[in-house]
């Protein structure tokens, strides 16, 4: 049988396609729906004046996930594992107690989106809702790592939904490039508000936690960390990117059009008279696959860093028998995500924010820890941080520090 000789372009493309995993799973993930609120609020009510918030987002975001990822390869471990080894148990608790609060609040939050987006489509939440979290729970309890990150890869490609959907629109080009390459800072607590808001929902503590553990999970040699390298960079660029255009979509239409929407279903119905029938299925879609996507790794976030945490087996490569606290802390959240979501009269959008608000009073401490481990030559040895990571790093911090605490005297300067 003759053999067919793949193009040299082909073959670069179908090793690109080998290499993802952890990296594009974790940015993507990141678009999630309390992601998808905080984009959509803030095109619809700033504009493009945001524009270069996230490039400066973006930067950093490939800087904190690459030390993460870097951590989980040179250490085979995950961040709660060194950070109980580093710090001791007292701190470990603290972390987790906090992480726990978060991805809880955050998971609900993705079952939410779900909900709304199966709604848009005339789906009963009660159908949508239940339905995502056994299949969810039965692909966990019965598949390998390597199934799992295929699964979740294939719902990578609903962000592209948004992408599709600006081209729709057909927005401005000059109007957005003077935005992301002439600054705008306006000091209102509203602007500040979703500044942090977007720096806490696409540098999440959880996914420091959860790209560190699935990047030890995979085990890919310390010799080839290039390839999760190439990973975790693309993938951060890709979901920035992602999140860029759905702050263009809202703010080409909705602001534009003086449209003020909070949440991401809000956006999604609200998109229908301003950019073609189109717009709408085509948002909820990417709503309804990033949903899918964050309500299998908020929970293995959380799963991954207890294990850690507190000396339990865990791995998506381990049967049950051998990792009981795992699927049980998985299975368990689920549910639990599930049922306050189906409850009558919960305040969802609340929810959401408060778990927000959690996300990025953790997000310092989280750096902060990471730093401490990344910069021990005793962990890491040759590969513990250079100067421009740190830099970088250090920046992030401070300016999550800057924007809490202007949010604290903002009020006290402009009480009304």
């Amino acid at each position: 049988m003759r053999k067919f000789n793949q193009p040299a372009w082909l073959q670069k493309i179908l090793l690109i396609l080998g290499i993802l995993g952890p990296g594009l799973i974790t940015a993507s993930a990141g678009n999630d729906a309390p992601g998808i609120a905080t984009y959509s609020s803030a095109g619809s009510n700033y504009g493009y004046t945001l524009l270069w918030v996230m490039v400066v987002i973006a930067v950093a975001c490939v800087a904190v996930q690459e030390m993460a990822a870097r951590m989980g390869a040179v250490t085979g471990k995950g961040t709660a594992d060194l950070i109980r080894e580093r710090f001791g148990l007292r701190i470990t608790s603290f972390a987790m107690a906090s992480l726990l609060i978060a991805n809880l609040g955050t998971t609900i939050a993705e079952f939410a989106g779900i909900a709304a987006a199966g709604e848009i489509f005339g789906i009963s939440r009660y159908i949508t809702v239940p339905l995502a979290g056994l299949l969810f729970s039965l692909l966990i309890l019965r598949g390998n790592y390597g199934i799992i990150e295929k699964v979740l890869l294939v719902l990578t490609l609903s962000a592209f939904a948004y992408v599709i959907s600006v081209f729709i629109v057909k927005p401005d080009m000059q109007e957005i490039l003077e935005a992301t390459f002439r600054p705008q800072i306006t000091l209102t607590q509203g602007y500040v508000t979703t500044v942090l808001a977007a720096i806490g929902t696409t540098i999440a503590p959880w996914a420091i936690f959860y790209l560190q553990a699935s990047v030890a999970d995979k085990g890919r040699p310390l010799n080839k960390f290039w390839e999760t390298r190439l990973d975790t960079v693309f993938g951060a660029v890709l979901g920035n990117m992602v999140s860029i255009f759905i702050i263009i979509l809202t703010a080409a239409t909705l602001f534009k059009s003086g449209v003020r929407v909070e949440t991401a279903e809000a956006a999604a119905q609200a998109l229908r008279p301003f950019a073609g029938a189109w717009a709408t299925p085509l948002f909820a879609a990417g709503l309804l696959g990033a949903s899918l996507l964050a309500v299998s790794v908020l929970p293995l976030s959380t799963t991954y860093a207890f294990c850690e945490a507190f000396g339990f087996e865990r791995g998506l490569n381990r049967p049950m028998r051998e990792a009981p606290a795992f699927y049980t802390i998985f299975i368990a959240i689920t549910g639990l995500a599930v049922a306050i979501t189906l409850l009558p009269g919960v305040p969802l959008f609340q929810l959401m924010i408060f778990s927000q608000a959690v996300n990025a009073m953790l997000l310092p401490v989280t750096l902060v820890l990471a730093l401490v481990l990344a910069n021990d030559s005793r962990i890491m040895g040759k590969h513990k941080n250079g100067a421009v990571a740190n830099i970088l790093l250090i920046s992030v911090t401070a300016l999550v520090l800057a924007a809490t605490a202007a949010l604290v005297v903002l009020p006290l300067i402009n009480p009304i």
